[in-house]
């Protein structure tokens, strides 16, 4: 079965840190740009985070920028986003996206849409409380 399973939301304090994971199944992550992306209720989608296939190189929204960081480890077919320091504000479901068009995925990051892009995975909660 093709699919993006995301893990690792849940519940956490103001300050706090999680890891979110990106798991592929059925097709190798490594040929794929990885974008994360976030809903809150009632809130448009928001581009946070994404990781180009070719050269690894990454993007990240100014709402994030230097608390999340990026990665993917090509041997587990994975893609992980390392939360620091999570705000109230930051709680939302987590989605990640792959797409083979790394330029295709980056511009809906950036723009802040979900674009159509090949796999998207079901999401994950993260609630960011005291």
């Amino acid at each position: 079965q093709v699919q993006l399973v995301e893990s690792g939301g849940g519940l956490v304090q103001p300050g706090g840190s999680l890891r979110l994971s990106c798991a592929a199944s059925g097709f190798t992550l490594d040929d794929y740009a990885i974008g994360w992306f976030r809903q809150a209720p009632g809130k448009e989608r928001e581009g946070v985070a994404c990781i180009d296939s070719s050269d690894d190189s990454l993007y990240y929204a100014d709402s994030v920028m230097g608390r999340f960081t990026i990665s993917r480890d090509n041997a587990k077919n994975t893609v992980y986003l390392q939360m620091n320091s999570l705000k109230p504000e930051d709680t939302a479901v987590y989605y990640c996206a792959a797409d083979d068009n790394p330029s295709y995925l980056r511009a809906g990051v950036a723009a802040h849409a979900g674009y159509e892009y090949d796999y998207w995975g079901q999401g994950t909660q993260v609630t960011v409380s005291s």
